[in-house]
């Protein structure tokens, strides 16, 4: 039973009282007062024992849902998670060596995205969310809604930087991030990855050096790439993002001229800059007149309370490139990105009206309709929820099922979790064998611009309903790494 005197002496201003009250639940799940697949006291009765408000008690739990240590069950309460948590080890700093090269072996990922797209897969190794995850039947609504009340006009061209209206919302957006840009300073893309393009054309040259994250998602290194130009991989930490010291040491030694980030809640590692370690950043990189291109596709998707800060919203003169996009939250077939160039919005005007084409005006009105009516931050509510439960029963099933020595990160937003396996098991033999099982995963080596670094690292994705299917799917893996551990013994 939960003792009434469980957190007498809690200092109520370091935590909410609701963290406290969650405290106290785990450490009788970890203490074995209450087992895995036990039901737990109800709201009313763990508000009584605590001496909380209903309110608070069921805040509590419903942090623990998110989290993955409780589930709850329509009509019947609230049960421990069937896994038990074992103890999770996070992989180090990465080592990547700091020295320019050009981007290569871009094909294997072009492979694997084909592979991924088979039914029958299990499919591990998209960061592309399952249409489970998706807003469906709001998007239906919004698409009849939106042609009916546009009629013939959703079927004309739209201004070339973006639909008025859409890109009125998105300026509301950003001022909630403290950034103050109005509608004209905003151009609408074709997804994120064009947004990225967009501002690393407009200021760098082919041939040019970016700075990095490292391990970084293979979609950037195809756009580095697609733009001739080479990369150069920092260290980077699996919970506080780049290393400014190695990314200082970089700029003495090299010539960059841009550095690309995903700032909130990267793919692969997860990682979240704090607002310190982002202010700190930018005016690194603004003594040295450097932009920065900022990624923030994954920031609507972090498990707290708190939206996590943007890079830009430190920036005094212009020089952080802001790019977001929908692609991973509402749908990924609609292609709705957007990118605030800041200082270089001529050039980046430029770019758009030379080389690229204007988002389809249906989707943008669409996309519009979802912000204004509320349906978009509504979606987010609930998507969080499950990105949350997902992960954190994903992390459990690593710790349990892989071999020992896994180590795993414990993002607290979006959905890759960045899987180190012992020495000696091949990332990208283990791709080949899972592929014959039908299960697919991200090889380490996807995420380096050489394809030579972490060879035994994968990515996995939570984006998909979790089931027996993946439960297993996950099992098979592991057995599949203990072989390939023995064999290389």
């Amino acid at each position: 039973m939960l003792g009434a005197n469980a957190w007498i002496n809690v200092d109520k201003n370091m935590k909410h009282l609701y963290e406290t009250v969650a405290d106290t639940v785990i450490a009788h799940i970890e203490q074995g007062v209450y087992k895995p697949g036990e039901k737990l006291p109800g709201v009313r009765k763990l508000s009584q024992q605590l001496h909380v408000s209903i309110s608070t008690a069921l805040e509590a739990y419903r942090m623990l849902e998110d989290s993955g240590r409780i589930q709850a069950r329509l009509r019947s309460g609230y049960y421990v998670s069937g896994f038990r948590r074992q103890a999770i080890v996070e992989p180090e700093v990465s080592d990547a060596p700091v020295t320019p090269a050009k981007v290569t072996g871009q094909s294997l990922t072009r492979q694997i995205l084909r592979a991924a797209k088979d039914p029958y897969q299990i499919n591990l190794g998209s960061s592309v969310p399952h249409a489970d995850f998706l807003p469906t039947r709001a998007l239906q609504q919004a698409t009849g809604k939106v042609s009916r009340t546009f009629g013939k006009r959703c079927f004309d061209a739209d201004e070339l930087l973006g639909n008025q209206e859409l890109r009125r919302q998105i300026a509301k957006r950003m001022v909630e991030l403290q950034c103050a840009d109005s509608p004209d300073d905003i151009v609408v893309t074709h997804g994120a990855r064009e947004a990225v393009r967009l501002a690393l054309m407009a200021v760098c040259e082919p041939g040019d050096l970016i700075a990095i994250e490292s391990p970084t998602f293979y979609g950037l290194l195809q756009v580095i790439e697609s733009c001739g130009m080479e990369a150069l991989e920092i260290p980077t930490h699996p919970r506080d993002g780049l290393s400014l010291d190695a990314l200082q040491m970089a700029i003495e030694q090299w010539p960059i001229k841009a550095c690309l980030i995903v700032s909130n809640y990267n793919n692969p590692l997860g990682s979240c800059m704090s607002d310190e370690r982002k202010q700190a950043l930018v005016a690194l990189l603004e003594k040295h007149q450097i932009p920065l291109v900022e990624d923030d596709v994954y920031g609507d998707l972090g498990f707290g309370l708190r939206r996590p800060s943007v890079c830009k919203a430190w920036s005094r003169n212009g020089q952080v490139l802001y790019c977001n996009s929908f692609a991973k939250t509402l749908s990924p077939g609609m292609r709705v990105g957007w990118l605030v160039p800041g200082r270089y919005m001529a050039r980046v005007e430029n770019l758009k009206y030379m080389k690229h084409q204007a988002v389809p005006t249906l989707n943008q009105l669409i996309v519009a309709h979802m912000l204004e009516q509320g349906g978009y931050d509504r979606y987010l509510r609930h998507v969080r929820q499950e990105y949350a439960r997902n992960v954190a029963l994903t992390v459990n099933a690593v710790s349990l099922l892989f071999p020992e020595g896994t180590r795993v990160t414990q993002p607290e937003g979006g959905f890759a979790l960045w899987v180190e396996l012992p020495t000696g098991v091949d990332a990208m033999e283990l791709h080949r064998r899972a592929s014959l099982e039908n299960i697919i995963i991200a090889p380490g080596p996807l995420f380096s611009a050489t394809q030579k670094k972490y060879g035994n690292f994968i990515r996995l994705s939570c984006a998909v309903p979790w089931n027996d299917r993946v439960e297993k799917a996950l099992k098979k893996l592991g057995d599949i790494a203990r072989d390939l551990l023995a064999e290389n013994r």
